[in-house]
């Protein structure tokens, strides 16, 4: 039954009338959730999408697009919470529900997707269908730029949120989608060739990395604050924005979904890494960005040879990770320093700073204009300098370590239901506006500007389907 027609229309709205959210049967409220599903997604899919993908946000009337800075209706994005991000609430409502359209259009995405695989293997943020757009690169399927950009990034998970997808779709289609295996045996021989062999990912790569010595983390011997700026630091081993947790996951789901033992060896080196790139006692947390020494080096201007506390806590829960999976205590050995290190370490109201200064542990910021300072008062505003802890996350993923261990599956109740459904306006969209704070992207709404965003559809669409799945 579709559920755009009028009569599917009134049935769903008489349900949200009834109370969704508490008096209805359970199985009233299934109905509601599949009617609202099945809305939702009718919307994303016919109307939404340009060549099977999306960007991040959307005008209400849908004549303007944004990724990072307007979109053409030609240009999806990669980086989430584009493409794979939806292309995976696709999958998780086929998953729930059994019915063929949401597969066919995750394999829609995944189609999109496989256009704009990078000649080097991976993928870049974005994908353009114009030959001539601006965000267009060097594709393998020969239609992109022959020159273009052919730099498969590991930053902000784009190439490990792709691999992740589309290793679900090959399982979920039984391997009956076009090219896909190909695209993916290309990718993940791609991304196994980018690990040094210390164990390491630089942030994205263009060909196979080069050989280095295995050494351990060490402290500059010299003045970091001036000396040893690398231009080419990506090519470096990369902790920056959670690349070693996703890279990880993606590890383990080559071995859990695709079924390829490569994964589990490349995961326990990369667990090694993580043991060398520890830094020493006084601060046994990790830095962002290591130079081919193992001695925390710049970035970006504004992110200097410090320990990091968010990327600290990264390593952390990739190492409990890696431990679960291969039951081996030696890589869950550095938690209990390293998480001393950053209990003594949080800010006065309880949260992490970004950077620590090297050996003395101050805190350690930029100025609007990008000079250091231990003065949170003059911050640039587009970068997270401080963030909420992770400590009980971490402490409960150790806890999960033991055996025996009951975890606890939270479930979406019946109030929550109701509130996603009768967020859903008449058209099958749940309209969000800006209230002000950072956005993925950073686009330039004014306050109060309403704009139909993919995350917000995802984890909607996400929790419907977990409650169908209870």
């Amino acid at each position: 039954m579709h559920v755009h027609n009028a009569t599917s229309r009134r049935t769903f709205l008489g349900m949200l009338a009834g109370g969704v959210a508490g008096s209805l049967r359970a199985s009233d409220t299934e109905s509601a959730v599949r009617l609202g599903l099945r809305r939702a997604a009718d919307f994303f899919r016919t109307q939404v999408a340009t060549h099977g993908g999306y960007v991040y946000y959307y005008s209400p009337d849908l004549q303007e697009r944004w990724g990072e800075g307007k979109a053409t209706n030609d240009q999806i994005w990669v980086q989430e919470p584009g493409t794979p991000r939806v292309g995976m609430a696709f999958l998780k409502a086929f998953e729930a529900t059994g019915e063929s359209s949401y597969l066919q259009t995750a394999q829609e995405a995944a189609q999109a997707l496989l256009y704009g695989q990078l000649e080097s293997g991976g993928w870049t943020n974005a994908i353009d269908f114009d030959s001539n757009g601006s965000q267009v690169s060097a594709y393998r399927n020969g239609k992109g730029k022959a020159k273009g950009k052919n730099f498969s990034t590991l930053d902000d998970g784009i190439t490990q949120a792709t691999l992740r997808f589309l290793m679900r779709v090959e399982k979920a289609s039984s391997g009956k989608v076009e090219g896909l295996k190909e695209a993916l045996d290309v990718a993940l021989n791609a991304l196994l060739a980018a690990q040094f062999p210390n164990g390491g990912f630089p942030q994205g790569w263009m060909a196979p990395v080069e050989k280095r010595p295995v050494v351990k983390a060490q402290y500059p011997d010299y003045d970091w604050r001036t000396e040893n700026r690398i231009k080419n630091y990506w090519e470096h081993y990369t902790l920056n924005d959670g690349v070693c947790g996703q890279v990880a996951a993606t590890l383990e789901d080559v071995v859990t979904v695709r079924g390829d033992m490569r994964g589990r060896q490349s995961l326990i080196r990369l667990g090694e890494f993580l043991l060398l790139a520890q830094m020493p006692e006084p601060q046994p947390g990790w830095a962002q960005q290591y130079d081919a020494e193992m001695r925390p080096i710049w970035a970006r201007k504004f992110e200097p040879p410090a320990i990091a506390g968010r990327e600290t806590e990264d390593a952390m829960l990739t190492l409990i990770r890696i431990a679960k999976l291969t039951r081996e205590a030696r890589f869950v050995a550095p938690i209990p320093a390293a998480r001393a290190y950053l209990q003594k370490s949080l800010l006065p109201d309880g949260r992490l700073s970004r950077y620590y200064e090297l050996k003395t542990n101050r805190p350690l910021y930029m100025t609007e204009d990008y000079q250091l300072t231990h003065d949170a008062r003059d911050l640039p505003k587009h970068y997270g300098w401080q963030n909420d802890s992770k400590l009980a996350e971490i402490d409960d993923a150790m806890a999960a370590l033991r055996p025996n261990h009951a975890g606890v599956k939270t479930l979406p109740d019946q109030a929550e239901v109701g509130r996603v459904l009768s967020a859903m306006d008449g058209e099958g969209r749940w309209i969000s506006r800006y209230e002000g704070g950072m956005l993925v992207g950073q686009p330039k709404f004014k306050q109060g500007q309403p704009f139909i965003s993919s995350a917000v559809f995802s984890d909607n669409v996400e929790l419907l389907c977990r409650f169908l799945l209870r």
